[in-house]
């Protein structure tokens, strides 16, 4: 059996796909949830109910803008106005497996 010259052209596909996002894959960049007092009570929560949007609810109580607030990072890329804030959609727990 013989390769042809469109398996050649498939496999070369393959691999500079495999290379492009072996390429654009990093160390990640995001900041992970500090494991202290102060976001203890987010941890007690996901270890709960296991749900990172109820553990995300108690986040706008200390962050936020404003007096007495801690206020988003001026690079931060999204800074919530409406709606529910996701920080755990980008931010993980430091807890084995999540």
């Amino acid at each position: 059996m013989s390769i042809r010259k469109q398996d050649w052209i498939f496999i070369a596909l393959v691999v500079a796909v495999i290379i492009i996002f072996y390429a654009i894959s990093g160390e990640e960049k995001t900041k992970r949830v500090p494991l202290d007092a102060n976001h203890q009570a987010s941890y007690d929560i996901f270890k709960k109910t296991q749900s990172k949007m109820e553990a995300d609810k108690g986040c706008p109580a200390c962050h936020f803008v404003g007096p007495g607030g801690v206020p988003f990072p001026a690079k931060h890329p999204v800074k919530p106005k409406d709606g529910p804030m996701r920080c755990l959609f980008c931010h993980k727990l430091k807890l084995a497996g999540v």
